[in-house]
């Protein structure tokens, strides 16, 4: 079970996509696993065999590290003696089935000594009760408008997955009537230009939300479980870091007059936002200061494998997570424009791969959408940096004499004492300002 964030101890295995004897590559979705936070899809990172799955699908409160599956390597899988699969752990410590939705088991907090559970899910309504629909498949159903009384499922007892109903989805099957949302939002047959707007905590440039509509218990449960975890997370990097705080003013006139030239040419759908610009400038700044772009661990600071950004989501049924950018400093402001839609895309119909969560070596977030103009941000341990951004906005500004007005925003800087001082710090915004300057270079 994969570490998918500093604040995570346990996790669901909602789903495999393997089956022993499967060859896999090295990038390969095996499994979805459920978080506080997210499902989550888990990549391999050997090439091989599946040998065998210990762990079976629906298993709450895994435990992060537990072995979940065993792997024969390529030059095995090719004839080489295959290695002694772990011993099994004592009849004392094996999993007890009780009865509990799988999205409420997860987030239900227990004592640390908690051993992985199966969860057996509760009767059905009549008019589905011979459906058994992993969490992931129903998700998706409902965003593809599949009507799961027309898929036939392939997994343990004939069980619907995701794979399922994407299959169904691509094969024209009858769709399932959905309505308007009560948030407004558009229907999941229907066609968007964009991701859906957030509903709290905003990727950068992303347009403000309209009110969600009343959860479900189940999805009060999980948001309740999900304001834990980030409260525990933030309550840990408030104790334990030494933060410090910088902020400062950015001309953004040059920038803005740039945007404005380069969106001409462009179809609506191509558009840049500003938030692009940004996260170029940032992603070029954290290059050039490394003690901004890494971790904090055992003690000593380790810098990251490269500029993996991390931006704050806002997920639509509430609370946030920070998925990674990967080498942010070597794509274009159209590539980051491109991978930031993606990413808001995924991260709330529930399509995230585990190591864009365990990967972010600083975290980028914005909330100037939402009319906020200053943001002062609590880093996420064990990183040592985050930057905010408010909104940019026509504000007072003076230049050769002159005062006038002009587009500006507020960048701040929360720092780890431990990793850098404030000098290195104010090199830093320093730089991130030099950038949004000189927009044509970006």
């Amino acid at each position: 079970m994969p570490s998918l964030g500093a604040d995570m101890e346990f996790g669901t295995l909602l789903e495999w996509r393997v089956e022993p004897g499967d060859v896999v590559k090295r990038g390969d979705i095996v499994a979805v696993v459920d978080t506080s936070k997210a499902e989550i899809e888990v990549e391999v990172f050997e090439d091989g065999v599946i040998e065998e799955l210990l762990v079976p699908a629906g298993t709450a409160r895994v435990p992060v590290g537990t072995v979940l599956a065993t792997l024969r390597g390529a030059a095995t899988a090719a004839g080489a003696p295959a290695a002694a699969p772990p011993v099994p752990p004592s009849p004392a410590v094996q999993p007890t089935p009780v009865v509990s939705p799988p999205a409420v088991a997860a987030g239900v907090p227990s004592s640390p000594a908690a051993q992985p559970t199966p969860v057996v899910s509760p009767p059905a309504a009549p008019s589905e009760h011979r459906l058994h629909v992993s969490p992931v498949a129903r998700r998706v159903a409902e965003q593809l408008g599949v009507d799961l009384a027309t898929v036939a499922g392939s997994g343990p007892d004939g069980a619907i997955t995701k794979a399922d109903v994407e299959r169904a989805a691509a094969a024209g099957g009858p769709p399932a009537p959905v309505p308007e949302t009560a948030s407004g939002q558009p229907t999941a047959a229907e066609p968007t230009m964009a991701p859906p707007p957030p509903t709290g905590h905003a990727a950068p440039g992303t347009p403000p939300a309209p009110a969600p509509p009343a959860p479900t218990a189940e999805a009060a449960e999980r948001q309740a479980a999900m304001r834990q975890a980030i409260g525990a997370l933030m309550a840990r990097s408030k104790r334990e870091i030494p933060h410090y705080y910088l902020q400062t003013q950015i001309d953004m006139s040059r920038a803005m007059a740039w945007l404005a030239e380069a969106n001409v040419k462009r179809s609506v759908s191509e558009r840049l936002l500003s938030s692009a610009l940004l996260l170029r400038a940032v992603a070029r700044a954290v290059a050039q200061t490394p003690a901004m772009n890494g971790f904090w661990v055992d003690g000593a600071f380790r810098a990251g494998d490269g500029v993996h950004l991390g931006v704050a989501v806002s997920l639509r049924g509430g609370g946030l997570i920070a998925p990674a950018i990967h080498d942010a400093d070597g794509k274009s402001v159209d590539e980051l424009m491109a991978a930031l839609r993606d990413l808001v895309a995924r991260a709330r119909s529930g399509r995230l791969r585990g190591s864009e969560m365990s990967d972010p070596t600083i975290t980028v977030t914005n909330l100037g959408e939402q009319g906020v103009d200053l943001v002062h941000g609590v880093i996420y341990a064990p990183q040592v940096a985050l930057v905010g951004f408010g909104g940019i906005r026509e504000r007072p500004w003076a230049a050769d004499g002159m005062v006038g007005s002009r587009p500006s925003v507020y960048a701040t800087l929360a720092a780890d004492h431990r990793a850098s001082d404030g000098h290195a710090g104010s090199r830093f915004l320093a730089l991130i300002e030099r950038q949004l300057q000189r927009p044509e270079e970006l």
